[in-house]
């Protein structure tokens, strides 16, 4: 079996690295625009290099992984498919929802597998939440609460093209909601702050985010997101219902203190996604390689990565807007 992994920036190179381990060195073949990257990645893996990703496709692959730049993840994905090779691919499916639209419609009715990544459904915590409330063990489900707290913002140079803090960070906890409930969202009230770094306002983005969800039951959810988090990297997911109240996220590293008398300090905090969710990143990645190795149903789907932008798009809307606005208008 061989995969092709195209880009290996920060989270393409941790790709490569789970796939290495999980199939072997043999199996991984590499692409990267900057060839010195690519051959740096390889020879710490052990893994082989081609040119392009026209190379790549000509090497006969079992499998794609795509983690280049949001603005090629379309365009592979649909070259990949169409080729009938299996494709992994790094959220978001396009920088927009149009864009998203047009690969869900284009890549209709074909069998050929697509996972979209997001690693919260891989994560041992979530999984067992979703087990939780498929099992009635909370009882009735009233309120959500999920959070996702980076401890700095990224670099001036990526928020302009980024596409906000709710598509490019707060779409996880979009996904992860639809997930663990098993729930849509039927509308949304959003508000967004700058109370941060000026860059953030100058390209048209917030920093700190709040909003408002009702899901088809009439079940509440509350998300809320900010770029600056300066005790850590916290992302939790709190479900509370009429028989049991259970949460995500919260162990011995949670960046939060307690004021009680007594309360007993934590471990030094995550200090990024990638520690936080290294398990989840390889156990992703364990899924596409079983994917590309014995088919069966995607993990992700492009529908669900739909699903997650069409709720970001609403948030944004009604944060533009002022109002509260129902999914109906978004899709």
């Amino acid at each position: 079996m061989r995969i092709g992994v195209a880009g290996v920036g920060r989270i393409g190179a941790l790709h490569a690295e789970n796939l290495v381990g999980r199939m072997g060195s043999d199996a991984v073949l590499i692409a990267d625009a900057d060839p010195s990257r690519a051959t740096a990645i390889a020879e710490k893996l052990g893994a082989r290099t081609v040119p392009d990703v026209d190379a790549l496709f000509a090497a006969g692959l079992d499998g794609l992984l795509v983690a280049v730049p949001t603005d090629g993840h379309a365009e592979l994905i649909v070259r990949a498919v169409e080729a009938g090779v299996p494709v992994f691919c790094e959220k978001p499916v396009a920088p927009d929802l149009v864009g998203t639209r047009a690969v869900l419609e284009r890549l209709h009715g074909s069998e050929v597998p697509v996972q979209i990544g997001f690693q919260r459904r891989f994560d041992a915590g979530y999984a067992a939440a979703r087990a939780a409330v498929a099992a009635g063990e909370l009882g009735r489900l009233h309120t959500v609460v999920g959070f996702t707290l980076d401890p700095n913002p990224p670099p001036a140079s990526y928020i302009p093209g980024s596409g906000g803090i709710f598509r490019d960070c707060a779409v996880h906890d979009l996904d992860i909601l639809r997930w663990v409930t098993g729930q849509e969202v039927v509308e949304v009230y959003a508000v967004g702050a700058n109370l941060g770094d000026d860059y953030i306002r100058a390209a048209g983005d917030v920093d700190a985010v709040a909003a408002t969800l009702r899901l088809t039951d009439g079940t509440l959810a509350h998300l809320s997101a900010t770029r600056y988090n300066r005790a850590g990297y916290d992302v939790r997911m709190e479900l509370r219902g009429h028989a049991d109240s259970i949460v995500v996220g919260l162990d011995q590293r949670t960046p939060l203190r307690s004021v009680e008398p007594g309360a007993v300090p934590g471990d030094a905090a995550y200090p990024g996604f990638l520690d936080r969710f290294g398990a989840a990143y390889a156990a992703e990645i364990a899924a596409f390689a079983r994917l590309v190795a014995e088919g069966g149903p995607s993990p992700c789907t492009i529908s669900d990565a739909f699903a997650a932008f069409v709720l970001a798009e609403a948030c944004e809307l009604s944060r533009l807007q002022h109002r509260p606005v129902t999914i109906a208008e978004v899709v």
